[in-house]
This record gives C-alpha cells, structure tokens and sequence, in this order.
C-alpha cells in the first residue's frame, strides 16, 4: 500500500484531474462570454454552501445539557460577529474554531 511508485502515480492522477478541472470552464467556453447560468450559480452556490454548513454543523446540537449545544451556538455567534466586524472569512473561522475547542476542552 505505502510502495512509492504507486503513491506518486496516485499523486499524479489527483493533480491531473484537479488541474482538468480548473483548466475545463476555459477550454469548453474559450473566448466567448459566459452564460447566464454559470453567472447565476457563482452568486447563488457561496451562500447556499455557507447555509448547509449552518445546518451540518448544527444539527446534532441536544439541549439536554448545556455542554451539548453551548459551545457551538457561541462559537456561531463569534463566527458572525466577527465577520461583520472584520470582514474577513478566515479570522471568523478560525477564531470561531478556536472558541469552540477552548469551551469544549476546558469549560465542558
């Protein structure tokens, strides 16, 4: 499983297809304007994917106890405040995450 010649021409094909992939809207559009749908769906897909975050990460909250739905909702709020602060999407991430593993490992 680990022999090194079958590791880089796994490495290979994932690189190809990804690079295929990034490469694909260029060469089937080439020069011509881009169609209204791929328009539509690049303005649609960013809060769409957002949303299914909102529901995956949420979904297994259980207000049983308030270790199990605590941590989450202010690791959210601390997410979302801090978007709206900062405008940044990586410090709201990563600054929500760290939130969430400090209530989680030490307060519950």
């Amino acid at each position: 499983m680990s022999d090194p010649l079958y590791l880089a021409a796994a490495v290979a094909v994932m690189a190809l297809v990804t690079a295929g992939l990034r490469f694909a809207p260029f060469l089937l559009l080439g020069g011509r304007r881009t169609p209204r749908l791929v328009v539509y769906l690049g303005k649609v897909f960013p809060s769409a994917t957002v949303g299914m975050l909102v529901v995956y990460g949420l979904k297994g909250i259980s207000f049983s106890a308030a270790g199990g739905f605590v941590p989450q909702l202010l690791a959210g709020a601390v997410v979302v405040i801090s978007y709206v602060w900062k405008r940044n999407s990586l410090v709201s991430i990563v600054g929500g995450t760290a939130v969430y593993m400090v209530l989680v490992q030490t307060v519950f």
